[in-house]
Protein backbone atom coordinates (compact mmCIF):
# COMPACT_ATOMS: atom_id res chain seq x y z
CA UNK A 1 0.00 0.00 0.00
CA UNK A 2 1.18 3.39 -0.77
CA UNK A 3 1.17 6.92 1.01
CA UNK A 4 -0.40 9.51 -1.25
CA UNK A 5 1.82 12.79 -0.97
CA UNK A 6 0.43 15.93 0.26
CA UNK A 7 -2.12 17.66 -1.60
CA UNK A 8 -3.28 14.45 -3.77
CA UNK A 9 -6.21 12.55 -3.04
CA UNK A 10 -6.20 10.80 -0.08
CA UNK A 11 -3.42 12.21 1.63
CA UNK A 12 -3.76 12.15 5.45
CA UNK A 13 -2.85 14.33 8.78
CA UNK A 14 -3.46 14.17 12.18
CA UNK A 15 -6.16 16.03 14.35
CA UNK A 16 -4.89 18.11 16.36
CA UNK A 17 -8.10 17.34 18.71
CA UNK A 18 -8.37 13.82 19.13
CA UNK A 19 -5.23 12.60 16.72
CA UNK A 20 -7.22 10.29 14.48
CA UNK A 21 -5.63 9.81 11.29
CA UNK A 22 -8.40 12.08 8.47
CA UNK A 23 -8.14 12.95 5.03
CA UNK A 24 -6.16 16.13 4.61
CA UNK A 25 -8.50 17.88 2.52
CA UNK A 26 -11.16 17.66 6.01
CA UNK A 27 -12.33 20.72 7.38
CA UNK A 28 -14.27 19.05 9.78
CA UNK A 29 -12.92 16.28 11.76
CA UNK A 30 -15.47 13.23 10.99
CA UNK A 31 -14.59 11.81 14.34
CA UNK A 32 -14.10 14.46 16.87
CA UNK A 33 -16.62 17.32 15.04
CA UNK A 34 -13.58 19.65 15.76
CA UNK A 35 -13.69 22.53 12.39
CA UNK A 36 -10.14 22.44 11.52
CA UNK A 37 -10.01 25.15 8.64
CA UNK A 38 -11.95 28.72 9.01
CA UNK A 39 -9.66 30.60 6.16
CA UNK A 40 -11.31 31.66 3.08
CA UNK A 41 -8.33 30.01 1.30
CA UNK A 42 -8.87 26.41 2.30
CA UNK A 43 -12.44 26.93 2.03
CA UNK A 44 -11.60 27.69 -1.70
CA UNK A 45 -8.90 25.44 -2.44
CA UNK A 46 -10.67 22.13 -0.62
CA UNK A 47 -14.15 23.05 -1.91
CA UNK A 48 -15.96 19.85 -1.85
CA UNK A 49 -19.05 18.57 -4.18
CA UNK A 50 -22.01 17.65 -1.98
CA UNK A 51 -21.40 13.93 0.02
CA UNK A 52 -22.53 10.91 -1.46
CA UNK A 53 -23.05 7.98 0.95
CA UNK A 54 -22.61 4.48 -1.17
CA UNK A 55 -22.67 2.63 1.69
CA UNK A 56 -24.61 2.92 5.40
CA UNK A 57 -25.62 0.09 7.56
CA UNK A 58 -27.10 0.46 11.02
CA UNK A 59 -28.60 -2.20 13.61
CA UNK A 60 -28.81 -2.83 16.55
CA UNK A 61 -27.85 -6.35 18.98
CA UNK A 62 -29.90 -7.14 22.01
CA UNK A 63 -29.20 -9.77 24.18
CA UNK A 64 -31.38 -12.05 25.28
CA UNK A 65 -32.92 -12.14 28.93
CA UNK A 66 -31.76 -15.19 30.01
CA UNK A 67 -27.75 -16.60 30.27
CA UNK A 68 -24.85 -14.81 31.10
CA UNK A 69 -23.24 -11.66 29.84
CA UNK A 70 -21.93 -11.38 25.99
CA UNK A 71 -18.77 -9.74 24.98
CA UNK A 72 -18.46 -8.52 21.58
CA UNK A 73 -16.04 -6.93 19.37
CA UNK A 74 -16.24 -4.53 16.70
CA UNK A 75 -14.09 -5.08 13.32
CA UNK A 76 -13.82 -2.71 10.43
CA UNK A 77 -11.69 -4.39 7.40
CA UNK A 78 -11.20 -2.66 3.98
CA UNK A 79 -10.13 -4.39 0.73
CA UNK A 80 -9.30 -3.28 -2.37
CA UNK A 81 -10.53 -4.17 -6.00
CA UNK A 82 -8.46 -7.38 -5.75
CA UNK A 83 -9.72 -8.48 -2.10
CA UNK A 84 -6.54 -7.57 -0.49
CA UNK A 85 -6.38 -6.50 2.85
CA UNK A 86 -5.98 -2.49 2.60
CA UNK A 87 -6.52 -2.06 6.39
CA UNK A 88 -8.23 -4.28 9.65
CA UNK A 89 -8.89 -2.44 12.66
CA UNK A 90 -11.06 -3.13 16.28
CA UNK A 91 -13.17 -0.11 16.59
CA UNK A 92 -14.47 -1.11 20.03
CA UNK A 93 -14.96 -3.90 22.55
CA UNK A 94 -17.18 -4.49 25.37
CA UNK A 95 -19.39 -6.40 27.17
CA UNK A 96 -23.79 -6.61 27.05
CA UNK A 97 -25.72 -7.86 30.02
CA UNK A 98 -29.09 -10.03 29.59
CA UNK A 99 -32.01 -7.55 28.25
CA UNK A 100 -29.08 -4.59 27.04
CA UNK A 101 -28.87 -3.91 23.71
CA UNK A 102 -26.19 -1.53 21.40
CA UNK A 103 -26.43 0.05 18.55
CA UNK A 104 -23.96 0.52 15.70
CA UNK A 105 -23.88 2.23 12.91
CA UNK A 106 -21.26 2.49 9.48
CA UNK A 107 -21.29 4.83 7.04
CA UNK A 108 -18.90 5.49 3.66
CA UNK A 109 -19.07 9.57 2.45
CA UNK A 110 -17.58 10.11 -0.40
CA UNK A 111 -16.10 13.49 -1.62
CA UNK A 112 -14.84 14.84 -5.05
CA UNK A 113 -12.03 17.19 -4.58
CA UNK A 114 -12.67 19.72 -7.28
CA UNK A 115 -8.71 20.98 -7.00
CA UNK A 116 -7.72 17.70 -8.24
CA UNK A 117 -10.21 16.74 -11.14
CA UNK A 118 -8.36 15.85 -14.13
CA UNK A 119 -4.72 15.32 -12.37
CA UNK A 120 -4.99 11.79 -11.92
CA UNK A 121 -6.09 9.06 -14.03
CA UNK A 122 -7.00 5.01 -13.31
CA UNK A 123 -4.90 2.45 -14.80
Amino acid sequence: MSVPRPGNAGATRVCPHCKTVILESAAVCPSCKHHLRFDQGAITTFRAQPVATPLQVEGTVRHPDDGGPYEYTVVMVIRDERGTEVKRQVLGVGAMQPGESRSFALAVEMVQRDDLKGRFRRN
